[in-house]
């Protein structure tokens, strides 16, 4: 199913390598470079809280092996009903990237699946990476030889950016769209508004739209106004 969706949608470009924002993961980051264009790099497991850059890796991971000439799954497992049919269906792929892993953790049969298909990547040559938020000793699987398989791999533990980081990041994207953020619109933004870097993103992205199209600089009045358009229209 992964693999009918066109590759724009597949691969995000704000989900690239080169859009994300290191700080303290630089060894995560260049070994999951390796793992996208070298044949013998080794397996990773990557865990980390939501919003730590778990999925912009794997996307990016994707992306570069593509680009390298690689043919490449990626499974959103917690955007999927059925995990069993869904890893049962990956194969003939040089990469295979499983994000969310832990929404599986105790589905016997999920659990057999993964473990069928962690040993015959294994015995075709075939790349894995993985993410959960936690780390595979500590997640509620069923299958002790699964947990030994995943314990196997290379892990990381992604950790997120801090507030000042965020907020360099968030002024660094703003300047490159021509919008100016001033330290009044970042305090009130971070006092109210979610502190996950990709979901600023997207509101920075939205901000652009809205204050182009009404010709205002970016200010507290202006997004103050702007969240509560956006909650009123959005479905209750």
């Amino acid at each position: 199913m992964t693999t009918q969706l066109p590759l724009g949608l597949r691969w995000p470009r704000r989900q690239r390598f080169e859009h994300f924002h290191v700080g303290a993961n630089a060894a995560a980051v260049a070994a999951v470079q390796a793992l996208a264009t070298q044949s013998d790099a080794p397996w990773l497991y990557l865990s980390g809280t939501a919003g730590s850059g778990k999925s912009h890796l794997l996307m990016a991971a994707c992306h570069a092996a593509h680009e390298a000439g690689r043919t490449v799954q990626y499974l959103p497992l917690r955007n999927l009903h059925d995990h069993f049919m869904a890893i049962r269906g990956v194969a003939g792929s040089q990469l295979i990237a499983l994000d969310d892993l832990d929404v599986l953790a105790g589905e016997r049969e999920a659990e057999h699946a993964l473990f069928d298909l962690y040993n015959r990547a294994r015995a075709e040559g075939t790349a894995l990476i993985f993410t959960a938020q936690a780390a595979p000793a500590q997640l509620a699987l069923v299958l002790p030889d699964l947990r030994s398989r995943l314990g196997a791999c290379t892990q990381f533990t992604l950790k997120p950016l801090d507030d000042s980081e965020r907020r360099e990041v968030l002024k660094r994207q703003a300047g490159v769209r021509g919008i100016e953020l001033d330290d009044s619109v970042l305090d009130w933004l971070f006092a109210r508004y979610a502190r996950d870097l990709g979901a600023l993103l997207d509101l920075l992205e939205r901000l652009d739209q809205a204050s182009l199209a009404a010709q205002r600089r970016v200010t507290v009045p202006f997004l103050r106004a702007f969240l509560r358009e956006e909650a009123a229209q959005s479905p209750h």
